[in-house]
């Protein structure tokens, strides 16, 4: 049976391991496959194996176990510039002494293209990047973000099927990393290529990617689209390095299909959805967003499961309010509330009930 292209894996990773010392594991088993066409990000704190993993990809690190496939075919054993990838890194590395168009020319004159192919090529490219007037200076002569996306530039002008992306806007503002997250993403969309992108800012991959693939301790914790990993995170680590959260401590108390009730450390008890925890008994963490948090009372549903709270902090924050509280003796927990006409306002030391639904409190491993 013919592979369906759009299901078919075009990136691939079976079982691959990574040592670099014969004895500790920096990347563990990973198996992965990626669909053409899609943006996928790496996700995790430094030391988790996914800059490792694109390396391997990349071929400028080799897998010490495992099998890496470029569209069904394996290229372990292919040296990087034979593998046909535009690679996009965090420090530019554009050739100083070259101009823009110099630099986009480089991967072209390597694949041994005419001096015309070159030219339509390069400009295409430019104008892509918005930097068509740019070709005739040297890097030293732009900004970073201009920098950035020449670099971005040189990547696509051979048309790679797939680009790897290590960290690329790590260096620049916040307000042009946001325009380059925004600009990144059309590009791969509209070229309809093939993006691994790895990055440690939650942000950058919750905006940009299709899926995103968080890593922890050489191993893939939890691949999902991001709006998946934010609302139903598959365990505490992910819980609590995607986006802000809060987390209270017990023990379960009983489990029912799905529902999991379990009594704080506080002695309070509470409702929640089991998601790995399987018995009564089992020490648990559990976690609940604080945009899903309310205490407006008129705003509170029949079914919001309520708890007693203290108000640390209220902090304005424009479009938001931050309200830090005291909950089941925690002094971190966290309310999110918009900016509304009919938006309570609180002072430090008033006593509140606040309330969530059950379905938007998870049971985590502890």
């Amino acid at each position: 049976m013919a592979n369906d292209q759009s299901t078919a894996a075009f990136v691939e990773f079976e079982r691959v391991q990574k040592s670099y010392d014969g004895e500790t594991l920096v990347v563990k088993d990973l198996n992965l496959s990626m669909p053409k066409g899609e943006f996928l990000t790496m996700l995790g704190p430094s030391g988790s194996g996914k800059t490792t993993c694109l390396m391997m990809l990349a071929g400028f690190e080799t897998a010490t176990h495992g099998e890496i496939l470029l569209d069904g075919n394996p290229i372990n054993n292919i040296p990087p510039h034979k593998r046909g990838i535009g690679m996009v890194f965090q420090n530019y590395a554009l050739f100083p002494h070259m101009t823009v168009a110099e630099n986009l020319s480089f991967p072209l004159e390597v694949r041994k293209m005419g001096k015309s192919d070159r030219e339509a090529k390069i400009t295409r490219a430019l104008d892509m990047v918005q930097m068509g007037a740019f070709g005739g200076r040297r890097p030293a002569q732009l900004s970073g973000g201009q920098q950035q996306r020449i670099a971005l530039a040189r990547a696509l002008v051979f048309e790679p099927e797939l680009v790897l992306m290590d960290e690329p806007l790590g260096a620049l503002d916040k307000q042009l990393r946001e325009t380059l997250q925004f600009e990144i993403t059309r590009l791969a969309h509209n070229l309809g290529i093939t993006v691994v992108y790895v990055t440690h800012d939650q942000t950058e991959a919750l905006t940009m990617s299709d899926r995103v693939a968080v890593f922890d301790d050489g191993r893939i914790q939890q691949l999902a689209p991001p709006d998946q990993l934010y609302e139903s995170p598959e365990n505490s680590f992910v819980a609590q390095f995607i986006g802000e959260n809060n987390t209270l401590e017990g023990v379960v108390k009983d489990i029912s299909g799905n529902v999991a009730h379990v009594e704080l450390d506080g002695g309070e008890l509470i409702t929640c959805k089991p998601v790995n925890v399987t018995k009564a008994g089992e020490r648990t963490k559990v976690s609940i967003r604080p945009e899903r948090v309310e205490y407006n009372k008129e705003r509170l549903s029949e079914d919001a499961h309520t708890l007693k709270a203290e108000v640390l902090e209220f902090i304005y924050m424009g479009d938001i309010f931050r309200t830090r509280l005291r909950v089941a003796g925690n002094d971190d927990f966290v309310v999110k509330t918009r900016n509304a006409p009919d938006q309570v306002r609180l002072k430090p030391g008033q006593q509140i009930e606040i309330g969530w639904l059950p379905e938007d409190c998870h049971a985590l491993d502890a």
